[in-house]
């Protein structure tokens, strides 16, 4: 189902972004957040502002990703000028944002998050730092060392481990080779297994995946790679949406890995990120620093986030630290201080004359205050609307008061709009009603301006109004 208001959207310099509606030793020790919880199987709970997919089936994921080509299609064809098919009409302008739950079984969306947190655990007591392990910068012949030191030795299976580490003259930015599992279908169950530093033996981090769970992943990645090469053939970039904490270790490093794969002349892959969690900000820097140290594009969007009830009701129900921030001040600072620093990297790739398109940014966001800080900020720090650096989002329907003047000023501003079967688009409507009451009051102010500016043109007489701009799609 196509809309009309994406066509209209564009004569307002409103372009629109688019979402398609076990015999070895392991690691001991429980995290309770990425298990299987069946209080919380229903990813719904308390989640009114974003899409929920259940997995039925493989054949379920491969109509989703027959869905989300066709969404692609419908972006790059249509030429909002002369209303016609016009294949690469949107000139590398347009958006869509897809789900990997959609695509595969998320329970090994799961799995993977928990391998990623243990890999961390791991590298913090092999080397005592804390976070993401990029951030320890330990180079390949320090951990020999440290091997060494605890009496394992760099033979046989250890070295084969070692070899496959993922490095650069920094150091160490992965202990797995990623770019395997995501490129050439390596074995999931031969990958995730480290050196123990009490027997020296090799341990895996989580159980054996079985031959199905492998087969199942493979799907999910070869759909996930259809979709992008697609994207990347039509010139359309594609958002990899947030989801729930407990899937979003492995979303982040599957679509960062596909950014290394597919950015390397321009931002086709985003990721997302939620600002109402404690980490945000130190997971965007982590990611900067991997895109600028494998030399690929880096595309991220910013939202406040839309799992925050079920995520403290969860933290609180397993025992497992509160993820989130503690209140809507402190999200908004998050959400500030992490668009800051995309703002003053771009300028610094200004300043050296490399290309600042390096570094893409979607601001989406309902909020003002936020609206207002990063265009302050942007003029504040130097980087201009011209850059094509920074763009805004909002949803259909809602807060076009915000939308409209920021497309006509110049700025890159985008429209969601659902995509899909009827059946599946109508809930959309649904959750924009009930979606809280910060949004509620601002549809208040909507119709408060609108009645204003009718009023306006009936006391002017000038009923009919062509909004003017100054954007041109570069």
């Amino acid at each position: 189902m196509k809309y009309r208001n994406t066509f209209e959207l564009q004569s307002a310099s409103v372009p629109a972004e688019v979402e398609a509606a076990k015999d070895e030793e392991v690691v001991s020790g429980k995290l309770p957040q990425y298990h299987v919880e069946k209080t919380f199987a229903d990813r719904r709970y308390k989640v009114q502002s974003a899409r929920t997919y259940f997995y039925l089936n493989e054949a379920t994921c491969e109509r989703n990703m027959e869905t989300f080509l066709h969404c692609l299609e419908a972006i790059a064809e249509y030429d909002p000028v002369e209303k016609d098919p016009n294949p690469g009409a949107t000139l590398g302008t347009g958006l869509t944002a897809i789900k990997l739950t959609a695509l595969g079984r998320p329970q090994l969306l799961l799995q993977v998050s928990e391998v990623i947190m243990r890999t961390r655990q791991y590298m913090a007591e092999l080397d005592g730092g804390r976070g993401n392990v990029l951030g320890h910068h330990v180079r390949r012949e320090d951990l020999s060392k440290r091997y060494e030191q605890a009496h394992v030795l760099p033979e046989g299976p250890v070295k084969e481990f070692l070899d496959k580490v993922t490095y650069d003259e920094q150091g160490v930015i992965h202990l797995f080779p990623w770019y395997g599992i995501i490129d050439d279908n390596q074995q999931l169950s031969d990958t995730f297994r480290v050196p123990d530093l009490k027997t020296g033996k090799m341990v895996r981090l989580i159980t054996q995946f079985s031959a199905k769970e492998e087969e199942m992943f493979r799907n999910m990645v070869r759909r996930v790679n259809t979709v992008i090469r697609a994207a990347k053939e039509l010139d359309v970039r594609v958002m990899i949406d947030a989801e729930q904490t407990y899937f979003q270790p492995a979303i982040s490093r599957i679509t960062l890995e596909m950014m290394r794969k597919y950015n390397k002349e321009k931002a086709i892959v985003f990721n997302t990120y939620q600002c109402y969690l404690r980490d945000t900000y130190n997971e965007v820097i982590t990611d900067l620093e991997q895109a600028k140290r494998q030399n690929f594009y880096f595309g991220a969007k910013l939202v406040r986030g839309a799992y925050l009830e079920q995520e403290r009701g969860r933290a609180a129900a397993l025992g497992y630290p509160d993820p989130t921030n503690p209140s809507f001040e402190a999200t908004s600072e998050m959400y500030h201080k992490t668009l800051t620093e995309c703002l003053r990297r771009i300028k610094d790739l200004k300043n050296k004359g490399e290309d600042a398109k390096k570094i893409g940014i979607m601001v989406a966001s309902h909020n003002e205050d936020t609206i207002r800080f990063a265009i302050q900020k942007m003029r504040e720090i130097g980087v201009h609307p011209e850059d094509k650096v920074i763009c805004f989002g909002q949803l259909l329907g809602m807060c076009d008061y915000i939308t409209f003047p920021l497309g006509q000023s110049g700025y890159s501003v985008y429209k969601y709009i659902p995509y899909g079967p009827v059946m599946e688009v109508l809930p959309y409507l649904s959750r924009r009603a009930q979606e809280n009451k910060g949004i509620l009051k601002k549809i208040k102010k909507e119709k408060r301006l609108l009645r204003k500016e009718l009023l306006r043109r009936i006391c002017t007489g000038n009923f009919f109004k062509v909004p003017k701009g100054n954007y041109v799609p570069i």
